[in-house]
């Protein structure tokens, strides 16, 4: 299973799994960097809290810049961020892109679903 998650995290991601932006857990480094690994509790965070809390689309939106700038600013200059901070603004990012990602899917089935109801 762990060969797995190794295999296929990454191509998922897209992600770079440079060592020193990833963690490590007694010594071996996760399959995907820290603001991967965000990312994915992100998504597992919402998976879980879907149906207890609905943030409105705004909101969603608004989460998801933090990423957006700290990532622009690292590519565009010098500075590097920790792996805490990378950490964060994925798991924001994570949240709030799958939030869009669901929001869509369902409207788009009750439309699609009300619209051939016309038919």
């Amino acid at each position: 299973m762990s060969s797995f998650f190794y295999r296929w995290l990454p191509i998922f991601f897209g992600c770079h799994c440079r060592a020193e932006r990833s963690f490590f857990l007694n010594g071996r480094q996760f399959p995907i960097c820290a603001r991967c690994t965000g990312e994915l509790v992100g998504i597992l965070i919402l998976g879980i809290t879907y149906g207890i809390y609905h943030p409105q689309i705004l909101y969603a939106v608004l989460i998801m810049i933090p990423m957006i700038i700290d990532g622009g600013i690292q590519l565009l200059t010098t500075y590097e961020s920790t792996n805490i901070r990378r950490f964060l603004t994925g798991l924001f990012f994570g949240y709030g892109l799958f939030y869009l990602f669901v929001t869509s899917m369902i409207a788009t089935y009750w439309y699609g679903y009300h619209f051939a109801k016309m038919l």
